[in-house]
């Protein structure tokens, strides 16, 4: 049997302790058995660990092999550029990845710096790392519970277990054994470690401290929950292992063709210079095949996107994550302050004989009942609405006061006008507040409570102005006003009276209450809110509403924003707690709401999802849903929670609004687009130099590109058009598509046609461009390849910017970026043919003007044929993106 489920006394048996706590001496015994009251650190990587990681990318070792031929050969510039590209992607990794490592440490910030404790029946305050099982700890309004206890008295406590439970309100706490399973939320006789005391006093005896504690549990979840990669980063990873073996086998094979050529060949020419000659085009193939920049260009279009998400209240802490979110068709969401304002609101009201369809905004217009109704709901409470607009006080009195200053009726003018002259607070046991005000003349006891409680101390109500008896009819009409009430969700509260003749009260005075009426409130739902939920529908997204709040309300609001269909259920966490894994598979697609959930329920959501090939989003606010947040493929948290949460998550929504979540799912589908784009820019060029190289080695010409040329073109010329593309604005369609499959390859959707198209095109203006060059020199045939390339490659960023509209169709003057990209990657190559720099790019002084016409032609002329593919019939089937 678990603790809340067993008596004080047996308790007190099994930790050998008593009301007076544990002696000194016994609590050191046990601290040096047991260890600290404090969460563990994991062992983390180090930095240098982390840094050799990047460097077993098969791609990355290709490159390495080539930078050190270029060593040995004496090509030193080459080499350094290629070891100063792969140190940058490096350091740039493991900062990325040291910047995650927040949340184990937040948690372990959560426990309580001190406690008091009773040892031998005196109170002493101590380092809550010292407290052991047994130990009797005191509570007070302002304390922090350092650890998990069982309450052994209270004196109307009332606890915030938010940061565990994930409810809004806080938790009223007795002693009393609860004899049924019950969640965590509502085992009232128990404290957990971290929550909060926000009212009253009590003391409980310690049952679990560091790991054995709920959040050293969740501590150890969110140990477990695996970090996910990005559907991107799968891709390219799987991707980049791919290239990088396919290039290592077609640099072995062509090494291989040219020794054999050498080897078996009647040329005379030197045997050693040959090699180098077969080395220097293996190696040209290479740099040629890698795109050295893609790294940082990603990176690149990912920082924009987090800017533009920035802008829409979203704040990116993991860069890949924007391309996750894009690709999200499960969003996991909290109902408090996401779905909903958390905010409490008076949403009806009842009184007999109530004939409008609400109270109306002109005070002078109420009934005497309604007037009454709201002296009381105003007048007993202690809440306040501060000048600045800061709210104090229990939300469901908030909610009252700003009830009646919404009608017009100035809560505070009614708290001057009618001041209090006496009090019964409210207690958890009488679930009860009265107040005594003088009104109209006549002293008055105000009362305000659960309706059930004040419905069985009234034999009065009020009625046009006339108390009246309470009749058997009139109680079953108010049973169903309030049963109507609770169908909606809405939480109810009653409202009565009593004349008194004295000032001083006691709680037998709250009886032979004169019933006046109800008012019914609820955490409405943010206005935005229903039209993201239809347009995430659209989107082929399926929004779940995951909260701590009980399944009615849940139920109600899923139904009022439209988040559940007629088919789809609700279930609670411990109906989930019975389902088997088979089971909830079968049911996973139609639970739209899960109610009471514990953390281990909310990653078993997320996994189940998964398992099912969805890429999941999971928000979340609290330390109970760190490790789901870490669990899911992007985690969203609230601006406005936990450090534990921010730490675990990939991005932070600053307004706590679901509606951002569906903003930010457009940019993020934008951006993986845009990304698609660049990739397809990039390996396009590189496609159409492998070609003109294979090309030049098949027919035994001079190799058309020098490494320096090829680096200059993939690091520098490239980069700028590629990062233009990133800047592409959304496609007109982006969010009535569905969620991409994430099996799907970085090439799908007609981009692998779009690369290969292109890249044949270039690869056929280049060899003809390297064919004419000949006709004058070996020397004039690689300055005029290199130019067709570079100049190609850069007037490529036109057609790259869709595989389906040309320039003019998409708006030519549309991304000024491209525009600007193109211009500069111009300057860039004019640099190149400078007095004393055009040496370094191998091109011969007699290369002119003629010549560069000639070779602007071929690239001009490639353009143009890629424009005209896409108004072809067979290429209407290409896909956007």
């Amino acid at each position: 049997m678990e603790f809340y489920q067993r008596p004080i006394e047996e308790i007190f048996q099994e930790f050998s302790t008593s009301p007076k706590g544990l002696s000194e001496a016994e609590a050191k015994q046990r601290l040096e058995a047991e260890g600290y009251n404090e969460l563990k650190e994991a062992e983390k990587d180090s930095v240098w660990k982390l840094i050799l990681e990047t460097f077993k990318d098969p791609m990355v070792i290709v490159l390495l092999l080539a930078a050190a031929v270029q060593l040995v050969l004496g090509e030193v510039i080459e080499a350094v550029i290629i070891f100063a590209v792969l140190v940058l992607n490096a350091i740039v990794s493991v900062v990325q990845t040291k910047k995650a490592e927040g949340a184990l440490d937040a948690l372990r910030q959560m426990s309580a710096p001190t406690a008091k404790v009773l040892r031998d029946g005196v109170t002493h305050s101590i380092a809550a790392r010292e407290l052991v099982k047994g130990d009797v700890v005191v509570l007070e309004a302002g304390d922090y519970v350092s650890a998990d206890g069982r309450l052994i008295e209270r004196g109307s406590l009332r606890v915030d277990e938010g940061m565990l439970t994930g409810e809004s309100e806080a938790v009223e706490k007795h002693i009393d054994t609860i004899a049924e399973d019950a969640p965590l939320g509502d085992r009232k006789n128990m404290v957990y470690s971290g929550a909060l005391v926000v009212y009253g006093r009590g003391s409980f005896i310690v049952t679990a401290t560091a790991e054995k504690t709920e959040i050293g549990k969740i501590a150890g979840l969110l140990a477990s929950a695996e970090a996910k990669q990005t559907p991107l980063q799968r891709k390219l990873a799987d991707f980049s292992k791919k290239l990088g073996w396919v290039i290592l086998a077609l640099c072995i094979l062509i090494f291989g063709v040219e020794a054999g050529r050498v080897w078996f060949g009647e040329d005379t020419t030197d045997m050693t210079s040959a090699l180098l000659k077969a080395f220097m085009f293996a190696v040209a193939v290479a740099v040629a095949a890698i795109p050295e920049a893609l790294s940082s260009i990603v990176t690149i279009v990912l920082a924009v996107g987090t800017n533009k998400m920035a802008r829409r209240n979203a704040i990116i802490r993991k860069l890949p994550a924007v391309e996750t979110l894009g690709s999200t068709s499960v969003i996991c969401t909290d109902k408090t302050g996401t779905l909903t304002q958390n905010k409490m609101t008076v949403v009806d009201y009842f009184v007999p004989n109530k004939t409008a369809e609400e109270l109306p905004d002109d005070p002078s217009q109420w009934s005497e009942e309604e007037r009454r109704l709201m002296q009381i709901a105003v007048l007993c409470t202690d809440a306040q609405i501060n000048e600045d607009g800061t709210e104090v006080g229990d939300p469901t009195e908030i909610a009252l006061i700003a009830f009646s200053n919404q009608k017009n009726q100035p809560y505070g003018q009614l708290k001057q006008e009618f001041r209090r002259e006496a009090e019964l607070p409210f207690d958890s046991e009488r679930k009860l507040m009265s107040t005594v005000h003088t009104i109209d003349g006549q002293k008055l006891l105000l009362t305000k409570g659960g309706p059930d409680v004040v419905f069985s101390r009234c034999n009065r109500i009020f009625i046009d102005g006339k108390e009246q008896p309470l009749t058997p009819e009139l109680q079953e009409q108010l049973h169903e006003q309030n049963e109507g009430f609770s169908d909606r969700a809405l939480r109810v509260l009653a409202f009565a009276y009593k004349p008194i003749s004295k000032s001083t009260v006691t709680f037998e005075d709250e009886n032979d209450l004169v019933l006046v009426g109800l008012m019914a409130m609820i955490d409405p739902p943010r206005e935005a809110v229903y039209a993201s939920i239809e347009d995430s529908k659209k989107a082929g997204i399926r929004t779940v509403m995951i909260t701590g709040d009980h399944k009615t309300t849940a139920q109600a609001i899923g139904r009022e924003i439209g988040l559940m269909d007629e088919n789809d259920i609700a279930v609670t966490g411990q109906e989930l707690d019975a389902m088997s894994d088979e089971e909830l598979d079968r049911q996973l697609e139609d639970i739209a709401v899960y109610a009471r959930v514990s953390p281990e329920n909310k990653i078993r959501i997320v996994r189940a999802w998964q398992k099912k090939g969805k890429i999941t989003a999971m928000t979340g606010d609290g330390v109970n849903d760190a490790p789901a947040l870490k669990q899911a493929d992007i985690g969203v948290a609230m601006g406005s929670g936990t450090d534990v949460a921010k730490d675990a998550s990939a991005m932070i929504l600053t307004d706590d609004n679901f509606v951002s979540i569906v903003s930010a799912v457009s940019v993020g589908r934008t951006v993986f687009d845009n990304i698609k784009k660049a990739i397809a820019y990039l390996f396009a060029g590189n496609l159409g130099a492998i070609i003109a190289i294979l090309f030049a080695l098949a027919f035994n010409w001079v190799n058309p590109f020098t490494p320096i040329q090829l680096l200059f073109i993939n690091l520098l010329n490239d980069s700028l058009p590629a990062i233009a593309l990133g800047m592409e604005k959304a496609e007109p369609n982006v969010m009535r598509r569905k969620p991409r499959d994430i099996n799907e390859g970085i090439f799908a959707g007609g981009t692998l046609r779009s690369v290969m198209m292109r890249g044949l095109i270039i690869g056929a203006a280049v060899i003809y461009s390297q064919w004419l060059g000949l006709q004058q020199s070996p020397e004039m045939s690689v300055a005029m390849a290199f130019t067709t390339l570079i100049l190609a490659r850069t007037l490529q960023t036109f057609p790259a910017r869709s595989n389906t509209q040309t320039s003019f169709g998409a708006g030519f003057f549309q991304n000024k970026y491209v525009l600007g990209a193109v211009l500069l990657c111009f300057g860039l190559y004019g640099l190149t043919v400078l007095p004393g720099i055009r040496d370094i790019f191998s091109i011969p002084a007699d290369f002119g003007f003629e010549e560069w016409k000639i070779a602007a032609g071929f690239a001009l002329g490639a353009v143009v044929l890629m424009e005209l593919w896409k108004l072809m019939p067979w290429a209407s089937g290409n896909q956007k993106g």
